[in-house]
């Protein structure tokens, strides 16, 4: 976990912004890193590096998105299929949702949980809308009803 926050960080000192979708790098660069919010209103004089960077809500990676939930103490884990640049943001589509095992369970270990979403018309599908540089929102995802900010490094 710490590797992939490590890597993010990198990427977000390294200038991966809008330009940098130009060089190669994947059409969602421009969204490396942890985001907070989202969840629950960011509070109006903003948050620290410290408490933004120790609790993200999101974090966005080349292959992955991992997303926080208000149950579980880790990290739901979203794996990138495509993502696809949009006028304003991005699309995401993930791997499909694990299936339980038909019957239960499979020598006493129960089957996976489903795949976590956003709230959003399929847990598969992502809509990610800019709205500004360091604001975004997930138009019609229900979990997710306030813009999220960027967690800035300290």
């Amino acid at each position: 976990m710490r590797s992939i926050l490590a890597a993010a960080l990198m990427l977000l000192a390294a200038g991966a912004g809008p330009a940098a979708a130009q060089t190669g790098t994947p059409p969602h660069a421009w969204l490396f890193g942890e985001w907070t919010g989202g969840m629950f209103p960011v509070p109006a004089g903003g948050v620290t590096a410290d408490v933004c960077l120790a609790q993200p809500v999101v974090i966005f990676t080349r292959d992955v998105v991992l997303r926080a939930t208000l149950t579980e103490l880790l990290f739901a884990q979203r794996e990138v299929e495509t993502v696809r640049a949009t006028p304003d943001g991005a699309e995401f589509r993930f791997r499909p949702a694990s299936s339980p095992l038909p019957g239960g369970t499979m020598l006493g270990i129960a089957p996976p949980p489903r795949a976590v979403g956003f709230g959003c018309e399929s847990p598969d599908v992502l809509h990610v809308q800019r709205r500004g540089p360091n604001e975004i929102v997930f138009p019609g995802c229900a979990e997710f009803p306030n813009p999220l900010v960027r967690c800035t490094p300290r």
